[in-house]
């Protein structure tokens, strides 16, 4: 089981001191919560990709690059990348490149963004966001698993004889998360490739994301990948932690309700009881977590968000802290002892290089 936090990167003015951290504040804070996800014992950090404000990672591999050089186990990842704006030749040498750089600690999560005007900052129509996600993918996978590409698309100039460069470390490319909040076709296209499903978990009850999860495990035994129960899921979360849970709603309260992706709507109290949002004791974060496989199933990826909304830096850390120390180890024996025999580990570099190895032996 992996854990890890997963930052959506926003500046949104502390509604307690009244402070706003610059641009080039929030850049280099989140190189030191990184920093300290490794120093903590967990195994992910994973920044989002945004080109709008109150948003600052618009260049991922940049910031993940510069983390990478700085960690040493860290997985580096992403929250996402967008599948739909950017050119999957870029993205192919782009994160293949950072995957040299950090020795292999690199996966991706592609999404198609839900932020309308970012389509046409880059020339492409929001109204066909789902088939461009699809599209580009198909094209992205290709790229990775053939050294000389043929290719020819609606979105797209076709690519005659093109190698992109440099070619995945071990001839491995960094495994892929699709990220889904709503549609059942990304569930199909993450199971049809073998390829990991991960539920955002934040804004929706369980409901809803038990129906795509289900789906996405379904069509991954369909394709052959395995049994339902050995497909690849990752949920996310969102925590703040006190020792006692109403110092934590105290003091996280005024941070909820001035967020910028959940803000003056539903009161703290609702969006806790119809979410998977949970503010209160160390204790109560292990129990609702812990939750979360009962009704999605054995997964391989947790990350949690708590970082957003105005936080001071020095709270932040101590979330990790608490996350780290109180609450992770917890976890990882728990969902160790309820794990079913052949539930896979979460991927990393080196377990795909062994799977790849251990097929090519047997042919």
């Amino acid at each position: 089981m992996q854990f890890g936090i997963f930052t959506v990167g926003d500046i949104t003015p502390d509604p307690v001191n009244k402070t706003v951290v610059s641009e080039h504040e929030r850049i280099k804070n989140t190189i030191t919560i990184a920093k300290k996800v490794e120093e903590v014992g967990l195994d992910v950090f994973a920044t989002g990709e945004h080109h709008n404000p109150p948003f600052v990672p618009s260049s991922p591999t940049t910031t993940l690059a510069f983390i990478a050089a700085q960690t040493d186990k860290l997985i580096l990842s992403t929250s996402t990348t967008l599948i739909t704006t950017n050119d999957p030749v870029k993205i192919a040498e782009d994160y293949v490149t950072l995957q040299h750089l950090a020795d292999g600690r690199v996966d991706l999560m592609l999404g198609r963004g839900n932020t309308a005007p970012v389509y046409p900052w880059f020339g492409k129509d929001i109204a066909q966001g789902l088939q461009l996600g699809i599209e580009n993918y198909h094209l992205l996978r290709k790229l990775w698993d053939e050294e000389v590409v043929n290719w020819e698309g609606k979105f797209r100039t076709p690519l005659q004889g093109f190698t992109a460069v440099p070619r995945p470390l071990d001839g491995i490319a960094p495994f892929i998360w699709h990220g889904s909040i709503r549609s059942p076709e990304i569930a199909e296209q993450a199971a049809y490739y073998g390829d990991g499903f991960f539920a955002n978990n934040i804004f929706w009850p369980k409901e809803h994301y038990i129906r795509l999860i289900n789906l996405y495990r379904e069509r991954y035994a369909h394709y052959g990948h395995g049994r339902p129960e050995q497909a690849i899921v990752g949920l996310g979360g969102q925590a703040f932690m006190r020792k006692n849970s109403q110092d934590a709603i105290n003091e996280f309260r005024p941070y909820f309700n001035e967020a910028p992706v959940y803000g003056h709507g539903p009161s703290l109290e609702d969006f806790m009881e119809q979410t998977p949002l949970t503010v209160g004791s160390p204790q109560q974060v292990i129990e609702r977590t812990l939750a979360f496989a009962d009704y999605f199933g054995d997964y391989q990826r947790q990350l949690f968000l708590m970082d957003h909304a105005g936080l001071p830096l020095k709270t932040v850390l101590e979330q990790l802290d608490i996350l780290g120390e109180e609450v992770v180890p917890v976890l990882r024996k728990e969902f160790a002892a309820r794990r079913p025999e052949g539930v896979p580990d979460g991927p990393t570099h080196a377990s795909l290089v062994e799977a790849r190895d251990a097929k090519e032996s047997q042919v």
